[in-house]
């Protein structure tokens, strides 16, 4: 009798067994539809066994292996394996959480395979048609056939110019008109260099060589230069060689905001090498129809996200990670893992290079490549005009018009006259963070969070920003009845509007997570401000980093004290970092660039190192503290999180659990239960318990008996997970 050991998407550290009377081992690695209590649900074979200790009245059958769609290899299988073992997350639920939605409903599936990207090409007889003699009203079909004129396209790309494009592509395909390009050579070979290629400063070619050197061998490589240098420039280049070698290219960012810009110059590089993106903004069909241009071999270059890290590629040939240092590149719930750490792993499995790039690297990795684990390369020139010149401004004593220095609007007066653009960060949404009563002294608390209510004017709302609860503005005080209710501080509606009123409203936008919501929003306003029309631009940290735009050449950084002093020991190196990604964006075209950092501690020591723009000195300088003070990267840490509905049942249940572990703890430092930094959260309390160790490999050890002890205890009173080398506490 065969068994078959199926991972299915459920919230247990255990695989499934059922009965498959015709189980191969080829089987593994297929999705597999079972029956589950009282449904059909989908899963993934994992593994090929004679027998089961399950009794064979309760074992059940598996309905059917769906042999006809895509498998997971077993290099998959074990990435994922290992990042279930390492987060202590359940391997079923990890496997399926990282299929498309598609993938993980018991429908049929059939011609999933016919999904696969390709690239449409005219044949004859659409090479025949003139497109200029078509109907006006077909402008779309006439746009299509005069771009494949020029070169090849696919779906991607076609629906770029128009969303009815792809319909349109399948028309003329049925029509004979164009056909797919089926190359006898890999599609993500590169045919020939592009005509524009840039050629690479003195630094830029030490880094590329020390990257490319040996393609066939794992190695970490940190690309350490300041914004503009032109780190970009050598992750191309060492695409080209992987596609040169045909092989596949995984190129991963912190945000779906950083994907256009990227997308375009990737495009247009290597404008016959396919390529697919990977993103929460991508629908269920879209994004099935690049897991499996990826899957097949079929996309040389894979664009994506954090998710994208599990994207089956069977030709890897390198991984390259931008903004390494970026938050958002670990998971804050649920599957809590690091996809910059996974991706290491991954490259290391698979034997190839990857490329970590930053202009402030996380203090992690620079310390590993300080101590030769990984790497260095330092790009310390930038590209075309120098490095801002950063001048804080202070505001001691100053009376601030809607947050705004008469010192700041200066100079948006002065770059507004000569038709620049200029950038001001705030990095809080909004009209204004609380709306009070100076009467009384009531405030705007959201009664599901340890937070106030965030007021948004425009939308006539309240609304938290952490569970998302929305309320109406009230008339009056609901304490007090009073009907002068004041809003305090600014976010970037307030600012927006401020400088509206200044300018007029076609020359500001604001670039938030509101303002970027609306699906295409983020493409219109890039054109916008490539396009010249807009002249400031308002917005938070979503414009921080990775953005180049080159006629972009003042910085003003409004409310940057409130995030100086925390207790967070990463506070200053997340701010430092922060201030040296916003302050880039200027100056990136022939024009040295201008930052305005608004304070009333300008003489603060992290001030001082920002103007200096020396990351490496502070960057040392905080590894020394942090060497002193017993904290990462000199020890590893992991967090015991738990919420209940009273924060006396979750500190209750730490306590417990602390105690539970003592005798196996010897090299490990358990600290007492705590309450969050934000005690409430949508209705839940919260607190934690820190593990700390010296050795990874110990604390690990620790975690994975603690973790089945912690499980076997059924009765446990509150939700709990741990969240291993956490960033936020």
């Amino acid at each position: 009798m065969n068994i078959i050991k199926v991972a299915l998407d459920v919230p247990v550290m255990t695989l499934f067994d059922y009965r498959l009377v015709d189980a191969a081992m080829d089987d593994v690695g297929r999705r597999v539809v079972v029956p589950f209590g009282k449904k059909l649900v989908v899963g993934v074979v994992v593994e090929v066994v004679e027998a089961s200790g399950v009794a064979p009245a309760r074992l059940k059958s598996a309905v059917q292996v769906l042999r006809d769609s895509p498998r997971l290899e077993n290099s998959d299988l074990k990435l994922v394996q290992f990042a279930s073992d390492y987060y202590h997350h359940p391997l079923g639920a990890a496997i399926m959480g990282t299929l498309p939605a598609r993938l993980r409903r018991p429908r049929p599936t059939a011609n999933l395979r016919q999904q696969v990207v390709g690239r449409f090409m005219l044949t004859e007889a659409g090479a025949a048609i003139e497109p200029s003699g078509l109907p006006a009203r077909a402008h779309l079909k006439r746009r299509l056939l005069a771009l494949l004129n020029e070169r090849t396209v696919d779906a991607d790309e076609a629906k770029a110019l128009s969303t009815r494009a792809p319909r349109i592509l399948k028309e003329l395909l049925q029509q004979g008109l164009v056909k797919l390009d089926t190359p006898t050579q890999p599609l993500h070979t590169v045919r020939g260099s592009a005509p524009s290629t840039p050629v690479l400063t003195s630094e830029q070619q030490q880094a590329l060589t020390a990257v490319t050197a040996d393609l066939q061998r794992f190695h970490v490589h940190l690309l350490l230069g300041v914004t503009g240098s032109g780190k970009t420039e050598v992750y191309l280049h060492a695409i080209a060689a992987v596609l040169a070698a045909g092989r596949q290219a995984l190129l991963m960012v912190p945000e779906i905001a950083l994907t256009p810009q990227l997308e375009g110059l990737v495009r247009g590089r290597f404008p016959e090498a396919p390529l697919v993106t990977l993103h929460s903004g991508l629908n269920d069909g879209e994004r099935l129809t690049h897991w499996l241009a990826a899957q097949s071999g079929g996309a040389g270059v894979v664009l994506g996200t954090r998710l994208s890290v599990f994207a089956p590629m069977p030709q890897l040939g390198i991984i390259i990670i931008d903004e390494e240092h970026d938050g958002s590149f670990k998971q804050s719930d649920g599957f809590r893992y690091s996809a910059r750490d996974i991706a290491i792993v991954r490259a290391r499995q698979h034997g190839v290079p990857i490329i970590l790039g930053s202009a402030t690297p996380s203090l992690e990795s620079y310390f590993n490549a300080t101590n030769g684990r990984y790497q260095l390369s330092v790009l310390e020139r930038r590209i075309g005009a120098p490095l801002p010149r950063i001048e804080c401004v202070d505001t001691r004593g100053e009376r601030l018009e809607d947050g705004l220095s008469r010192r700041l609007l200066q100079a948006l007066d002065d770059y507004v006259a000569r038709g620049e653009q200029s950038l001001v960060f705030i990095n809080r949404r909004g009209y204004a963070p609380v709306l009070m009563c100076h009467s009384c002294g009531w405030i705007s608390g959201c009664h599901r969070c340890s937070a106030q209510l965030v007021l948004h004017l425009r939308e006539q709302r309240l609304r938290c920003h952490h569970c998302g609860h929305l309320a109406a503005i009230p008339r009056a005080c609901p304490d007090c009845n009073n009907p002068q209710l004041e809003p305090l501080g600014q976010g970037t509606q307030r600012v927006e509007g401020a400088l509206a009123q200044r300018y007029s409203e076609s020359k500001v936008l604001r670039i938030d997570r509101d303002s970027v919501r609306p699906r295409h929003a983020w493409h219109a306003m890039r054109r916008r401000i490539h396009g010249g029309d807009v002249k400031i631009l308002v917005g938070t940290q979503i414009l921080a980093k990775g953005h180049d735009f080159p006629h972009l050449n003042l910085v003003g950084v409004l409310n940057a004290d409130s995030m100086l002093y925390s207790a967070d020991f990463r506070a200053s190196e997340r701010l430092l970092a922060l201030l040296m990604q916003v302050a880039g964006r200027a100056g990136r075209g022939t024009t040295q660039g201008q930052v305005l950092i608004q304070t009333e501690f300008p003489d603060h020591p992290l001030y001082e190192a920002l103007k200096r723009q020396d990351y490496r000195a502070f960057a040392n300088t905080l590894l020394e503290e942090r060497r002193q003070a017993g904290f990462p990267p000199f020890v590893h840490q992991a967090l015991l999180r738990a919420e209940a509905p009273r924060l006396a049942t979750a500190l209750e249940f730490l306590r417990a659990a602390a105690a539970s572990a003592r005798d196996v703890s010897a090299f490990v430092t358990l600290y007492d239960p705590v309450p969050a930094a934000m005690p409430r959260r949508a209705g839940r309390e919260r607190a934690q318990l820190l593990i700390q160790c010296e050795s990874r490999a110990r604390l690990q050890q620790f975690l994975s008996g603690w973790h089945r002890a912690l499980l076997e205890s059924r009765s446990a009173p509150a939700r709990w997970a741990i969240d291993v080398d956490p960033l936020e506490f």
